[in-house]
């Protein structure tokens, strides 16, 4: 996760303040299954420039305050996977401390882009800037993984290949500049279920080892790629083909597929312009839609403020 930026709060108290991107499988194949029924996976995964924004201030009692316009869609305080993970890393770490955690809520929520997922890193990164936490003392990968699939990837956040049931990440190959337009329509989709609902045969690892020097060269890779899980996730949310559709048909896109386990989409376009052009489009012909371009981030370091 992007190192945590310090300031001083109105109350003069220190604070640290980070993004938490969103999480893109800009590929998603399934390998595998264990045997303990979790499925193993091959995953290409980046980031966009949107993000929720998570802050953490001294206090003497863990606490989580979310705002912003998806904080009606989360579960209550005690089941977020951002005050999880605070109590994960205390526990751990053996603090005696708490912390004043706000979230700011921008992503939509069980929509395949890892918000979730993305929050806690965020929290576990800045809680162990604001504990002063020693490097070698807790294992922040392994909490990671014990709050989910997803957090070990977010805790790096640089694009990466992601296998296993998320603990094996290898930092991908650099890849160049492109711009996104990410549509949600305002499904939330449960991952488990999606799995539940896959068929077929198990595919094989996608990975490369050529870095492509533009937005295209990377959609030429993509294109001999998938997501494994858009059948199962359109057969539960129809409204997926739908998003697809719109931007398959967007002017300029080099690819469009789902990401995660749905029901947010992606396209992918080499110029700021046509993605900005073509969110414009998809939002006036479907004002219910979640609907934001972006430009694809291959180190959160990046978004730091």
């Amino acid at each position: 996760m992007a190192p945590p930026a310090a300031f001083e709060n109105p109350t003069g108290q220190r604070a640290i303040t980070v993004p938490a991107p969103a999480k893109l499988n800009l590929y998603l194949h399934v390998t595998g299954r264990r045997a303990d029924g979790y499925h193993l996976l091959d995953s290409l995964v980046a980031f966009a420039g949107i993000h929720d924004v998570v802050n953490v201030s001294p206090a003497d009692a863990l606490s989580l305050a979310v705002e912003g316009p998806f904080t009606a869609a989360l579960p209550a305080a005690g089941d977020n996977l951002a005050l999880k993970a605070a109590r994960a890393l205390r526990q751990a770490a053996g603090v005696a401390a708490g912390a004043r955690i706000r979230l700011e809520k921008w992503l939509p929520v069980a929509s395949g882009i890892g918000g979730g997922s993305s929050d806690a890193a965020a929290v576990l990164g800045a809680l162990a800037r604001l504990w002063s936490l020693d490097a070698n003392a807790v294992d922040l990968d392994n909490i990671a993984l014990a709050l989910g699939a997803d957090v070990p990837a977010c805790l790096k956040g640089y694009a990466a290949f992601v296998g296993g049931i998320g603990e094996e990440i290898v930092r991908a190959p650099a890849l160049p500049p492109a711009w996104l337009v990410l549509v949600n329509p305002g499904r939330a989709l449960a991952t488990a279920a999606v799995f539940a609902a896959r068929q077929g045969e198990f595919g094989r690892p996608g990975r490369f080892d050529e870095s492509p020097a533009t937005a295209r060269m990377l959609a030429e890779l993509l294109a001999s790629r998938g997501n494994a899980l858009t059948a199962a996730a359109v057969g539960l949310a129809p409204e997926i083909a739908a998003v697809l559709a719109a931007l398959e048909a967007a002017e300029d896109v080099l690819i469009a597929r789902m990401s995660g386990s749905g029901a947010t989409c992606f396209g992918l376009f080499a110029e700021a312009g046509g993605a900005a052009s073509a969110a414009a489009l998809i939002g006036r012909d479907h004002p219910g839609w979640w609907v934001r371009a972006t430009p694809l981030i291959t180190d959160a370091r990046a978004l730091a403020p």
